[in-house]
């Protein structure tokens, strides 16, 4: 059984063996299905353990943790390897060749998280020299346009994005953690996606990013634009990549170089309340 999805304008296939019930679980992908099968930007195959490689001899170049899920990325057998971890136990593996074009994954435990973080990891990967990014941020729009909140963990992107939701009327939520960013002829688009965190926001939607704003709590409301070096470094936390590799880290070089000098970048230190909301919805959207 092979699908065929389309996030952003790229197209992905996911392959499974017959009777894999992860299927069942993987309603969030059907708003991204597409009969489009011709040029894919990966292909991910899902395989029992006799069909993936052993894991002897496998070298770790990154131990990522956040919020009880890990995530283990390494070299195997001269082959970009990664370990999916959720509390401490292996989720799923995932090895890939070196061009992030052909994938295969074990599910081991909690089979959704596993082909979540799989998916997510290839599509990042996949699509970094192509003008895209995968970000950790909220989105939503408003008049026609989508606007971006980033920030550390804790910050407050899923509560400013409500506080938006609550007092700025004709908000509607994009996604919620995981959207996508791509320069288009036209300029740069905000795209919702089928990962969102813990929040179900999977529509298959875009925007014209009217702006970006990074959060960080203050004992007061206040905002400012960023500029050139400021900007860019604001964006390059949020976007996810393996940037130790040649290949992705130029690629997404590129894109932030283009969007801190195509996009605002704001800077709003807030307080998490209805004043905050109001002062960055009237400020950024006159720009």
């Amino acid at each position: 059984m092979k699908y065929f999805y389309q996030v952003a304008g790229h197209v992905f296939s996911v392959e499974l063996p017959e009777g894999c019930s992860v299927i069942d679980e993987m309603g969030q992908y059907e708003p991204f299905l597409t009969d489009e099968c011709g040029q894919v930007v990966f292909s991910l195959r899902v395989v029992d353990k006799e069909h993936f490689p052993q894991i002897d001899g496998m070298t770790t170049e990154l131990n990522q943790d956040d919020d009880g899920s890990q995530i283990l990325a390494g070299n195997l057998h001269g082959q970009p390897f990664f370990e999916f971890q959720l509390w401490g136990r292996c989720a799923a593996r995932l090895v890939t060749d070196n061009c992030y074009q052909h994938a295969d994954v074990l599910l081991v435990d909690e089979p959704l998280f596993g082909i979540n973080n799989a998916l997510m990891v290839m599509y990042a990967l996949s699509t970094a020299n192509l003008q895209t990014a995968l970000f950790h941020s909220s989105v939503v729009s408003c008049g026609g346009y989508g606007y971006m909140f980033l920030g550390k963990s804790g910050t407050g992107k899923s509560t400013h994005s409500r506080l938006w939701l609550k007092h700025i009327s004709g908000t509607e939520l994009v996604n919620d953690d995981n959207p996508v960013v791509r320069r288009m002829p036209d300029g740069f688009y905000v795209f919702g996606s089928p990962w969102s965190g813990k929040t179900p926001c999977y529509r298959h939607v875009s925007y014209p990013l009217g702006a970006v704003v990074q959060l960080s709590q203050a004992p007061y409301n206040k905002i400012q634009r960023l500029r050139s070096l400021t900007a860019y470094a604001a964006l390059v936390p949020s976007i996810s990549g393996k940037r130790w590799d040649k290949q992705v880290a130029e690629g997404l070089h590129q894109t932030e170089n283009m969007m801190a000098g195509e996009v605002a970048v704001w800077h709003l230190e807030c307080l998490p309340d209805e004043g905050a909301a109001r002062l960055c919805s009237e400020t950024i959207r006159k720009v």
